[in-house]
């Protein structure tokens, strides 16, 4: 069974679709289950690790994201901090986890099915070194990824292969441990199992093969029922082998009433192995890194994406200021950016992107920004911000300063899919001046900007270069945690309109934003108090004017309620509504799949055109899902009619909540939703930002592996459509440049997929653990319709060493130790080591594990490295880690526990008792 400790915690990771393990009954277990009890209970071990190496207590008030997080962050984390980032990241594990029985359904190796088990391991080891490798280069998106599809092959090794049917009570460490050999195999002449007339016998395995204690596992017919003679099936009614004699099945997928023990020994058996395989990552990644990975962090990453061409001085030194200004004011504070990314831009570079986490490094890198060369042209303005986009985390907010329109135009459909892909927020900083658009080529302007600001829920500020100063404000507030949006519109041919949006208790720092030129407006509160655009400073909050931008910050004092602002303008202008939060929800557009195994898949691209939509929601609240309730749930068009089209709810649990809306609007849509908050007993009100439309187009590709540096990688994909067949134009581009071959049109008949393939290949010198993203869009004749799909793909260097560093203890000398432990405070011990690596890569890191006492050791150049640690006698156990440069990690451990002296134990923390009590007392 799973452990107590992810059992208490697993309320804030479960959620909606069904994958395998199937639940079937009550106390049956899934992959999203087994999945999210092992991430949750090593976040917690890493989470506490790290309090203790920070000084701080580690002690949650509850199981909510938000309380896990600010509990982890520590002293940083006062305030309002939201779990989001966490949430997303554990989502992103859990749908590619299930997603496994989608896009490999048929596929013995990714199953553990037909006696793969070289192959499944193959699969596990080269996947865990490639999530080694993205941790190394800071791309926790693709390690997430990979993790998700590397865990569901581990796991699906317990409830396919007869493990514990041979009496197995503790993972297979051999599956992680590829230096190690697969023994007692059953070949494939040897009979395994016994026929079921009925399909469900408690145990099939032969005698002879529990005896022997050989492995097997059941063979999988999806579309043949060929099985070798004698041979397990997997079982079930998506499996054809299982009606060939022997009949049958030996998965444990479900718990049924033949097979309870035998499920629950799988399903504790796959929870250890996952525990297992994610310490591996954490030892090598270091725990920051792994939390990183995990989405643990201040929620707030500052992204900024300059021109540096010659009339950019002045805005390059507001960027400076602004940076200055963000880290010397928020240092220390839930509001300190948790990364800070920077994409210069000119012409015709653009470039290259830096990312760190250091404060004083941002300052350092943009401190070297100087305006230069360019002349007067049109930038790579797009390439550059294509680099923060693929670069940052999702959900960023990134802003682009420039002068000039854009010379890379034709970037302007993948930016938007990478936008819609990833719901980042991008705003632009544009200061043009007359010089510079005289020599714009023609089919770019600035309208472009606006219109790709619009699109992800961003801003389109246009001022000139001396009140720039006064427009970055925006920055500063965007630059937050918990930051939520209650309401934006976009009106273009602009008309007088009046909008509604409701504000609730938990609502800080509210800002209203208005873009636009020749506008007046009146904002009124639920008491019916107005303050017109001409008052400065009102009765209901303080309005800055600066170029073709309104910001209105409201009063401390703010009202909850319906607002209104009443807009007079007939030119463009949009309207935006924000603050801080920690009731918010993240979603995706979702689509159903079958098989042996169904469930839902995030959708990659546009939902389509003339079918009902399906979103997932995930709600976070105060204090979790259910200090909350939902009520109406809708897609509303960003620039149209108020209508909001309706959506009929089905409650997944866990705040997770399954939306299907019939009919789609015609044109940009965005998600909107109110509900109850129990704690303040207040309604609230939230939407989407990225805007988002549907198609008749579909393009379909999925990333089977990791891609070798120097190797053609062949990427298949396929285009269908509803509409009208003909020539649909193919558009393929990635963010590093490499080299790809695919055809650039594909005829498509109406309804059927058309299949292609598409090769990239990056160079030689790429760096293992970079990460690919392949944006691929098909595009009609008429250019009425089109899609994308957006690919991620890991740049993996072929590993051949999986030989672990070597441990030897030289000396210890504790003989000084007191066998009375009340004295031990005044006594120390020390141990002398020797490490090496066996394949001779070399030993990258050593670091302290276990042990409260001083490690030092000398060069890591060196073939042999000593160590030495000296610690209180108090202090009786060390362990300390050695990884190579390649991810693999050797551990040595001793211990200077006395025979017969009294255990030291570890006590849980009130909080976890509380939970665990609690947990173990419902029915």
């Amino acid at each position: 069974m799973t452990s107590l400790l992810g059992i208490a915690l697993l309320a804030v990771a479960l959620s909606g679709p069904t994958v395998a393990f199937v639940p079937v009954g009550g106390g049956a277990s899934t992959h999203v289950t087994i999945t999210g009890t092992a991430l949750l209970q090593k976040v917690t071990e890493t989470c506490r690790a790290v309090a203790v190496a920070g000084g701080y207590e580690f002690e949650p008030t509850g199981t909510s994201p938000e309380e896990l997080v600010q509990a982890c962050l520590g002293p940083t984390a006062v305030g309002e901090v939201s779990g989001a980032k966490f949430y997303s990241a554990l989502q992103q594990v859990y749908t590619q986890n299930g997603l496994v029985d989608r896009d490999f359904v048929a596929s013995d190796r990714h199953h553990f099915n037909s006696e793969t088990f070289f192959e499944g391991r193959g699969l596990i080891t080269e996947g865990v070194m490639a999530i080694k490798a993205n941790i190394r280069q800071e791309n926790f998106q693709a390690a997430r990824e990979i993790l998700g599809k590397v865990l569901h092959t581990l796991q699906d090794f317990y409830s396919h292969s007869n493990w514990v049917e041979l009496g197995n009570t503790e993972p297979y460490i051999n599956l992680i441990r590829p230096d190690l050999p697969l023994d007692n195999l059953a070949d494939v002449n040897t009979p395994t199992c016994s026929d079921c007339a009925s399909g469900t016998c408690p145990n099939q395995i032969l005698p002879n093969i529990l005896k022997e204690k050989k492995l097997t596992s059941g063979y999988m017919g999806i579309f043949s029922p060929f099985k070798p003679k004698g041979k397990c099936s997997h079982g079930g009614a998506g499996d054809l082998t299982s009606t060939s004699d022997p009949r049958g099945g030996i998965n444990k997928d479900e718990r049924r009433p033949d097979n309870m023990a035998l499920h629950d020994a799988a399903v504790k058996a796959a929870t250890a192995a996952s525990l297992e395989l994610l310490q591996d990552i954490r030892l090598t990644a270091g725990d920051n890194d792994f939390l990183r990975m995990m989405g643990i962090a201040r929620s707030s990453v500052v992204c900024f994406v300059i021109d540096t061409t010659g009339s950019m001085s002045d805005d390059i030194d507001e960027a400076r200021s602004v940076v200055y200004e963000i880290i010397d004011s928020k240092k220390g504070t839930q509001d300190e950016p948790s990364e800070y990314i920077l994409v210069p831009f000119n012409d015709p570079d653009f470039g290259p992107m830096i990312r760190t986490i250091d404060p004083d490094e941002m300052k350092k890198q943009i401190s070297k920004l100087r305006a230069k060369g360019g002349g007067d042209a049109p930038e790579m303005c797009l390439s550059g911000l294509q680099l923060a986009l693929t670069g940052a985390p999702d959900s960023s907010h990134i802003f682009v300063f420039t002068d000039a329109t854009a010379k890379d135009i034709a970037l302007k459909d993948t930016i938007i899919a990478l936008i819609r892909s990833t719901k980042s927020k991008v705003s632009f900083f544009m200061t043009a001046s007359s010089k510079r658009r005289r020599r714009s080529v023609a089919s770019a302007s600035f309208n472009d900007y606006k219109d790709l600001a619009v699109a992800s829920g961003g801003q389109a500020i246009q001022v000139s270069k001396n009140q720039l100063p006064q427009a970055t404000d925006v920055i500063l507030d965007t630059s937050t945690s918990a930051l939520v949006t209650v309401l934006q519109r976009a009106r273009s041919p602009g008309k007088p309109e009046t909008f509604t949006f409701l504000l609730d208790e938990s609502l800080n720092n509210i800002t209203l934003y208005i873009t636009g030129t020749s506008i007046s407006f009146t904002l009124t509160n639920p008491s019916g108090v107005s303050q017109n655009s001409n008052e400065a400073n009102g009765k209901l909050g303080t309005i800055q004017s600066v170029g073709n931008l309104r910001r209105i910050r409201l009063n401390h004092d703010k009202q909850a309620g319906t607002w209104k602002i009443n807009i007079n303008s007939n030119q463009p202008y949009t309207i935006k509504v924000t603050g801080q939060s920690t009731i918010t929800f993240i979603y995706d557009f979702v689509e159903s799949f079958g098989g042996p195994h169904p469930g839902y898949a995030v959708l990659n691209g546009r939902p389509q055109a003339g079918q009902p939509a399906k979103l997932m929601l995930s709600m976070m609240g105060r204090k979790g899902p259910s200090s909350m309730t939902v009520g109406d749930v809708g897609l509303v068009l960003v620039s149209g009619p108020e209508a909001i089209t309706g959506g009929t709810k089905t409650d997944m649990g866990n705040g997770n909540i399954l939306v299907n809306v019939d009919s789609v609007p015609e044109g940009e849509f965005v998600l909107t939703l109110t509900g109850t908050d129990k704690v303040s007993n207040s309604q609230f009100q939230r939407q989407s930002t990225t805007q988002m439309s549907v198609s008749k187009v579909h393009v379909q590709a999925v990333v089977a592996s990791s891609v070798e540096p120097g190797k053609p990688f062949k990427l298949p994909f396929s285009v269908m459509t509803k509409g009208s067949s003909g020539q649909y134009a193919i558009n393929a581009r990635n963010d590093r440049d490499f080299p790809m071959d695919y055809p650039k049109s594909l005829t498509v008949t109406s309804g059927q997929y058309t299949n292609a393939t598409l090769t990239i290949t990056p160079p030689a010198n790429t760096q293992s653990g970079t990460d690919v993203t392949l944006t691929i869009e098909a595009k009609s004749s008429s250019n009425t319709d089109s899609n994308y799909a957006v690919l991620r793909m890991s740049v993996v260097t072929k590993i051949t060493d999986f030989v672990q560093p070597l441990c030897e203890v030289v000396s210890v000398i504790d003989d000084n130790c007191p066998d009375d432990l009340s004295q031990c405070g005044t006594f120390t011990w020390e141990l002398s080591a020797n490490l090496t690596d066996g394949n001779g890569t070399g030993i990258e890191t050593i670091s302290l594990h276990q042990g409260n006492g001083t490690l030092l050791h000398t060069l890591l150049s060196t073939p042999i490295v000593n160590a030495n640690y000296n610690a209180s006698c108090c202090s009786q156990v060390v362990e300390f880690v050695a990884v190579d440069k390649v991810g693999n990690v050797g551990k040595c451990y001793h211990s200077i526990v006395r025979s017969g002296s009294p255990a030291l134990t570890l006590s849980l923390p009130l909080w976890l008792c509380i939970l665990i009590s609690a947990f173990m007392a419902r029915p």
